[in-house]
């Protein structure tokens, strides 16, 4: 494992498309499906990186809490399934199944489209508005394991919030910080 900071693509950026299969049910969805009315929530995450188990059951209810309000969840898993076999569909299935995922955990076993979003680590947060402009990257918050800060997700949750109120966000973001994504 190791420990990298995400790349903060700037702000403005426009959401990258892409169609990728939904370990859940097998099928392919894109990002113009997948979206929410208002805003969506893109992660890089995956299965094994002690920075997303750390996070995990707090994404959960951070998905839950904003899709009544129109913003979806969408979480996408890079790593490399040759290095990292538990990081393969099979299992992001059975993670997903296991932990009652309200939204997609799509397989992106190319590694383009974590490319084409220059993500970097696990877990990497993203949050677009309704246009799919990026208005938000970065860190959930700043609890990580063993620092024995609460998990909050207030960094996220702010964005959003600001996002759904249409305020300006002033707030510093921090770049996320989990381990690096197995590249081929």
């Amino acid at each position: 494992m190791a420990l990298t900071e995400s790349y903060m693509l700037p702000l403005g950026t426009k959401a990258p498309e892409f169609y990728l299969t939904n370990t859940t049910d097998n099928k392919k969805n894109g990002l113009n499906e997948l979206k929410g009315k208002n805003g969506s929530i893109v992660i890089f995450m995956c299965n094994h990186c002690p920075y997303v188990v750390h996070l995990i059951d707090n994404i959960i209810k951070t998905a839950k809490k904003y899709v009544s309000k129109g913003i979806n969840t969408i979480a996408i898993s890079s790593n490399s399934i040759k290095t990292h076999p538990q990081d393969g569909p099979e299992e992001m299935k059975k993670l997903a199944i296991n932990k009652k995922f309200s939204f997609p955990y799509l397989s992106d076993q190319t590694q383009e489209v974590a490319k084409k979003y220059s993500a970097t680590c696990t877990p990497d947060f993203y949050l677009f508005n309704k246009d799919l402009e990026l208005i938000y990257r970065g860190r959930y918050d700043d609890s990580r394991p063993g620092n024995k800060k609460p998990i909050t997700g207030k960094d996220l949750h702010n964005a959003i919030d600001h996002m759904l109120n249409e305020e300006t966000n002033n707030s510093k973001q921090y770049p996320s910080m989990g381990c690096n994504i197995k590249w081929h």
